[in-house]
C-alpha cells in the first residue's frame, strides 16, 4: 500500500492520505455499497441517492406553489353536474316538487325521478303518475322533461285519460323556478 504525504489533519501534522485502493479497500469493509457515477468512479449509494433525490424535492416545493385555491370559478362551472350525476339544483328542486306524491323509483346518477299513483283527496276518482327526467348536467330549460299519466275511475275500473293542458310544462317551470332560486341562494350565502 502507497501512502502520500501532505495533507494537513486536525491536529495540524501530516496525516497520510489514503490511496486509490485503500479508500476501496475501507469501503468495502465498512459495508459501503459503491455505484459508479458518471465520471466513472464508485460513490455511495446513499450519497447517489441523496443527489438524485435534492432536484425531485426542489421541484415538488416549486409546483406546489401553483394550486388553484386562488383562482375563481366560474359561473357555468357552478351550474354543472355534481357527484349524483346530474345538476344538483335541477335534482333537488324536481324532489321537493314531486314530494307530495309516493315515489316508486328515484335514480341520482341517471337523473330519473318515477312517481307512483297519487290520488288527490279531494278528488276521489282521479289518479296521477309524473315522472322528471334531468337530461343535463346544466341549468337550462331543456335539461328537465316531466311526463305525467291521467287515470279515472269509471265503473270499478281506472281508465286512461288525457292529462291537462299546460300540466307538464307547468310542473317544468316550477322545477325550474326552484332551481334557479337555489343557485341564486347558493351565490348569495359565499
Amino acid at each position: 500500500m502507497q501512502h502520500l504525504y501532505g495533507r494537513t489533519g486536525l491536529r495540524g501534522i501530516d496525516e497520510p492520505m489514503m490511496t486509490w485502493d485503500t479508500q476501496m479497500q475501507y469501503r468495502t469493509e465498512c459495508g459501503l455499497k459503491l455505484i459508479a457515477d458518471h465520471r466513472g468512479a464508485d460513490r455511495p449509494a446513499a450519497f447517489r441517492a441523496r443527489l438524485l433525490v435534492l432536484p425531485l424535492l426542489a421541484a415538488t416545493i416549486a409546483v406546489s406553489g401553483c394550486g388553484k385555491k386562488d383562482r375563481p370559478i366560474p359561473l357555468a362551472a357552478e351550474t354543472q353536474m355534481t357527484t349524483i350525476g346530474v345538476n344538483s339544483f335541477l335534482w333537488r328542486a324536481a324532489l321537493e316538487t314531486v314530494q307530495f306524491m309516493p315515489l316508486a323509483q328515484v335514480d341520482s346518477s341517471g337523473g330519473v325521478i318515477i312517481g307512483d299513483w297519487y290520488q288527490n283527496p279531494a278528488v276521489a276518482n282521479e289518479r296521477v303518475k309524473v315522472t322528471v327526467a334531468i337530461l343535463d348536467g346544466a341549468l337550462r330549460a331543456d335539461a328537465v322533461q316531466v311526463s305525467a299519466s291521467r287515470q279515472t275511475y269509471d265503473g270499478g275500473r281506472w281508465i286512461e285519460a288525457p292529462v291537462r293542458a299546460g300540466t307538464v310544462q307547468r310542473l317544468e317551470e316550477v322545477i325550474l323556478e326552484r332551481a334557479r332560486g337555489m343557485r341564486q341562494a347558493a351565490l348569495a350565502n359565499r
